[in-house]
């Protein structure tokens, strides 16, 4: 990722959005999915505007040593070169298991044909790949980070 870029756009927002109160530097920087092409078609479902939520596990953030995100809180969201594209500030979010997760839920992620059971099917796909990527076995029971989002900088893309 570049943090450099991503620290420019940051300054940005921030001088552009004082009351968003994000005078300190207080963002993640991350991509979508877990590879370069994934973080690509899943940045283009955002920036075409169907996608304002995503779903990680939480035992991602614990590999990661990373906090959960948390309501108001910001992210960079870089492309598959590392390139930041978009500020994001989350919304809402909640813990649920993978039975838990609602059709709503799987629209408002924007992602293929946006039904539950499309999102049901590629999430297991995803999760069960990248736990065992990590050397760990995927469960429906795993805890996720269910987050919906808004674009907040740049303009031209922001909700």
């Amino acid at each position: 990722m570049d943090r450099d870029a991503a620290a420019v756009m940051w300054q940005a927002y921030a001088a552009a959005h004082p009351e968003a109160g994000c005078a300190s530097p207080d963002y993640t920087v991350e991509r979508f999915g877990d590879s370069d092409a994934l973080a690509d078609e899943l940045l283009a479902c955002v920036l075409d505007g169907p996608k304002r939520a995503t779903a990680a596990l939480v035992d991602d953030f614990r590999v990661e040593d990373e906090p959960l995100p948390r309501a108001g809180s910001h992210w960079i969201a870089c492309d598959g070169s590392g390139r930041p594209r978009l500020v994001i500030r989350s919304i809402e979010l909640r813990i649920a298991t993978f039975d838990d997760v609602d059709a709503a839920f799987a629209y408002d992620e924007g992602e293929d044909d946006r039904t539950l059971a499309s999102w049901r099917v590629n999430h297991r796909r995803y999760w069960e790949r990248t736990c065992a990527a990590r050397g760990a076995t995927w469960s429906e029971s795993d805890e996720i980070v269910l987050e919906r989002f808004r674009v907040v900088w740049p303009p031209e893309h922001a909700d």
